[in-house]
């Protein structure tokens, strides 16, 4: 019964953005896009972030050689995504976060919590590379709160 009610949700949920434009999000006051992709999509109350790295807004350059700086980085640029749509990171649901090194877990952690009261569900995951020479990248999906 409850497979059915969530299912029954699930369909809901999908069927409310429908027909939907899915408006594509770009702030200057996060780093542009390095490739055939934008910044972030909105479908209904959900917008949807794609991976960040550490890059400075202005100059489109890696920022800093350690995790701390790095994570500080993306997260200051998911931050302003968030905020050109009137959101904040605490309406982010999940996270998705990589690393070029899980060794830097404990202290991506660190930084990572600062950023947020209520911390969303998330994976780390360990990659051999990322774009830019970057050490970590975040995306999130965040959920508008009425």
């Amino acid at each position: 019964m409850l497979n059915y009610l969530f299912l029954a949700l699930q369909a809901a949920v999908c069927a409310s953005t429908i027909g939907t434009p899915h408006a594509s999000i770009a702030t200057p006051d996060a780093p542009h896009a390095i490739g055939p992709y934008v910044q972030a999509k909105v479908a209904g109350d959900t917008l949807y972030l794609s991976g960040q790295l550490p890059l400075d807004p202005k100059t489109g350059e890696l920022v800093g050689e350690d995790i701390g700086k790095q994570t500080e980085r993306v997260l200051l640029n998911l931050q302003a995504i968030l905020t050109a749509q009137g959101m904040t990171l605490d309406d982010a649901v999940m996270a998705n976060v990589f690393l070029t090194d899980l060794g830097d877990f404990e202290d991506m952690n660190e930084i990572y919590a600062g950023f947020f009261k209520t911390p969303p569900a998330r994976a780390t995951v360990e990659v051999k590379g990322l774009a830019k020479g970057a050490r970590i990248e975040i995306s999130l999906i965040a959920v508008r709160r009425h």
